[in-house]
């Protein structure tokens, strides 16, 4: 059969047509672009592709619409483990913009957003879910309190934001948005490191009536909050724009789906806060549980009312150093329970309100008494209980099956009842997950 080769050249012609908006395939790696070819290759990415950035600058956004993945075989972008990737904040344009996707993956980026006015890090405005934000670091995204890290403005949920560096953003992570609307339901929040910023490290908004969004969670679940660094120590300054706590949590609906939801807040480091705030301020359903919390500018932990009234409140095993107050428990709704249980608190005012029992609550300078290096700077502080300090036996055992990883101390290690605040013996490692970097 003889084949007409103008013909041929047309069919051929359309099939490289077809091909040519795929980025490139390497056998047994995945997908691959750089810098000069990455924005003709996002909108053919499919279910279970796998996009690698090359090392390099990226000089336009990572705009990102209309992506969806599948559970078990999302879509992944990703630089190399040395984040060699860097993608350069644009005027009038958010350095990674999130609209419709779903079951997606981003890691190992740097995002610098320069400083550039009005230009967050990664910005989801329309309903996103599964996302996975990982080995990110966020740098200088700080021209005002109301730049973000990262921040979410429409309904979120099953979100993974894990060891990711947040170094001086206005605000580090703004999760939701202010009127209520945007929920951001049953996250994981792990082993992030959110220094420098001028307002939150990290904010989580209250929420109002659940929207009805196809998927959305309707059952009680949980945010978790666990093993993240977050420090004030050296707060980026634009211009006064008011004082703000290290991380705040705002409530659940109050009624209807997710009414019962809680956040478990556990292994976390809240260090310093400059202008006097809170290291913690919260509302709503909290496990607040084997944290660090140092503040010797001002106030550790204040659950009150902000949008609402703390509910379902356990405060555990925490150890606490604060100028001023150390715990307080104000505003709870009556029908529910605030309890604080089996602390160690060392401050001017160490605990007032909720349902005290078993805690250690002395004075902002009897620290020194009781654990082995509370003050000075970071290199040296150190937690850990003195020899034969805070011992007494548990008398709720059943509290430490009651949340998720209640049975292991600060670092991961495995609790015997015996010991008040973080640390379930003087001789446990002192960071366990957490890396504790070298200065903050």
């Amino acid at each position: 059969m003889q084949i007409n080769r103008r013909s041929a050249l047309a069919a051929a012609a359309v099939l490289f047509a077809g091909l040519a908006g795929r980025p490139r395939r390497v056998e047994g790696s995945g997908l691959v672009a750089g810098p000069a070819d990455y924005l003709t290759r996002l909108a053919g990415l499919r279910a279970g592709d796998r996009l690698l950035l090359g090392p390099g600058t990226y000089r336009g956004s990572l705009d990102l619409q209309s992506l969806h993945g599948a559970a078990g075989q999302p879509i992944v972008i990703e630089g190399p483990a040395d984040r060699s990737a860097r993608f350069l904040g644009q005027p009038g344009r958010n350095t990674v913009e999130l609209r419709d996707v779903s079951y997606l993956a981003l890691r190992n980026l740097t995002l610098d957003g320069l400083n550039t006015p009005g230009v967050d890090g990664v910005k989801a405005h329309a309903v996103t879910h599964h996302v996975t934000l990982e080995n990110l670091e966020i740098v200088n995204h700080a021209s005002h309190q109301q730049t973000v890290g990262i921040s979410t403005k429409a309904p979120a949920w099953a979100w993974v934001i894990r060891g990711n560096v947040i170094r001086g953003a206005g605000t580090g992570l703004y999760l939701g948005d202010s009127n209520g609307t945007a929920p951001f339901v049953h996250g994981l929040i792990e082993r992030n490191l959110i220094v420098d910023t001028i307002g939150y490290g990290l904010q989580i908004k209250h929420q109002g009536t659940r929207p009805d969004v196809a998927g959305m969670p309707r059952e009680p679940g949980s945010t978790i909050i666990r093993q993240n660094i977050i420090s004030k120590a050296r707060q980026a300054q634009a211009g006064f724009q008011g004082p703000r706590p290290n991380l705040l949590v705002g409530h659940f609906p109050p009624l209807g789906a997710g009414a019962e939801d809680l956040y478990e807040i556990y292994g976390n480091v809240l260090y310093q806060n400059l202008v006097g705030e809170p290291l913690l301020q919260g509302e709503g359903n909290i496990a607040l549980h084997d944290n660090l919390l140092v503040n010797h500018h001002g106030h550790g932990v204040w659950l009150q009312p902000h949008n609402d009234r703390p509910r379902n409140v356990a405060i555990f095993h925490n150890t606490v150093v604060a100028k001023e107050v150390g715990v307080l428990v104000h505003g709870g709704d009556p029908a529910f329970r605030q309890s604080v249980v089996r602390n160690a608190v060392f401050a001017e005012q160490p605990i007032a309100g909720g349902e005290q029992r078993d805690n250690v609550a002395a004075g902002y300078a009897a620290a020194g008494t009781y654990l082995r290096a509370p003050f000075g700077d970071w290199a040296i502080l150190d937690l850990r209980p003195q020899r034969g300090r805070l011992r007494a036996p548990a008398s709720d055992p059943a509290l430490l099956m009651t949340y998720r990883d209640a049975d292991r101390d600060f670092a991961g290690n495995p609790r015997d009842g015996s010991r008040l605040g973080a640390y379930a013996s003087p001789d446990v490692t002192r960071q366990g997950p957490l890396r504790f970097p070298p200065q903050l």
